[in-house]
């Protein structure tokens, strides 16, 4: 009935999509150029799955209604997608689907469907399917089914120059935690105050920032009486939103990540704290053994789960925690170098532009 009422409500806006999608064409220069279905001109926030598209933009974008390819970003797609699909495969723009995470049960519940069918949808649409890490080419290929075209696993990118490590050391006096994104659950947050409490009862002076919005109902309310029930409130911060611009100095007024979302496809997050030097301290599960080295930080054991979400407990966070303190100036060096190596931004564009020309004229 909800999807019923909301299709209803977005027959405007969807007839003024279609004639948005007659405007475009193919392009005829000779250039490579990518259109991105409106996504960054539409006026939603660019974050998430978004950031990713302004790198290509720059490289490879152009006019939005002349271009040879449409890229598109699974978890932020154009709106009114399977209309510009269409209408760009008729006009011989080839697209390219950029495919993150999935709905499934430990997760979605009984919502799993909602999200999974216009990805399977728009997947089978695609030309060539980019898959953020291999965890994503899995659980996609379980709940979406197994796609008959060209694809590849390229993890997403980071600005390693943007992101850069804090010139000054750490303080041998007090570590500074940060979590970071967007949290949408109570088990992605929570635990971390619990570790917080058993490193000041180990003698540890520690302090945390928990930066991005929450997602679980009345999510602000329930952090500061979680804060004082634990007697916390000097100890930890609140930032509610950052930006793209901010993150950097975000993440360089911190030491160590602390991130324990359960089955995260290929969190950029993760990456942008590497390239400043932050060593990890996460959940064995999704992309993050992918991404993660034991060089970078500490990830700790969880089971495979699609039906149950496997939390950390504060106690298991804390050891990961002091594991790391220990070893702390080598895990910081191999994060900036794991970044460097493995995901600077520069890569990333020349496996795009490789993926574009193979499939320019095909």
């Amino acid at each position: 009935m909800r999807e019923a009422v909301r299709a209803l409500l977005d027959v405007p806006a969807a007839f003024a999509a279609k004639r948005g999608f007659e405007k475009i064409q193919r392009s005829r220069a000779r250039e490579l150029r990518v259109g991105f279905g409106g996504v960054l001109e539409d006026g939603r926030p660019i974050h998430g799955g978004a950031v990713k598209l302004l790198p290509l933009q720059r490289a490879f974008g152009g006019d939005e209604t002349e271009c040879h390819f449409l890229y598109a970003v699974s978890s932020s797609p154009p709106r009114f997608a399977e209309g510009l699909f269409a209408e760009c495969r008729r006009k011989g723009i080839k697209i390219v689907w950029n495919q993150n995470g999935v709905g499934y049960p430990a997760w979605a519940g009984g919502e799993s469907s909602r999200f999974n069918e216009p990805m399977r949808r728009l997947g089978a649409m695609a030309d060539f399917v980019v898959f953020q890490s291999e965890y994503c080419r899995v659980s996609a290929e379980k709940f979406l089914g197994r796609w008959d075209k060209p694809s590849a696993v390229l993890y997403n990118p980071v600005d390693v120059e943007t992101f850069r490590p804090n010139v000054q050391l750490r303080s041998e006096k007090n570590t500074r935690l940060l979590a970071a994104g967007t949290h949408g659950t109570r088990d992605r947050v929570i635990p971390i105050l619990d570790a917080l409490s058993a490193l000041g009862k180990g003698g540890l002076d520690a302090k945390l920032t928990v930066a991005g919005s929450f997602r679980w109902r009345d999510g602000e309310e329930d952090f500061r009486r979680e804060v004082e029930l634990r007697g916390l409130g000097t100890k930890v911060r609140r930032v509610a939103a950052f930006s793209q611009a901010d993150a950097a100095e975000l993440y360089r007024a911190h030491d160590i990540l602390v991130h324990p979302k359960y089955m995260d496809p290929c969190p950029t997050v993760v990456l942008e704290a590497m390239a400043c030097g932050l060593p990890i301290v996460g959940s064995r599960s999704g992309g993050m053994p992918e991404i993660v080295s034991e060089e970078c930080g500490v990830l700790i054991d969880v089971p495979l789960d699609w039906n149950v979400r496997h939390a950390l407990t504060g106690d298991q966070i804390a050891d990961g925690v002091t594991n790391v303190i220990r070893f702390y100036s080598e895990m910081s060096s191999a994060a900036r170098q794991n970044a460097e190596r493995r995901f600077a931004v520069g890569g990333w564009l020349r496996a795009h532009g490789d993926i574009f020309r193979s499939i320019w004229s095909s």
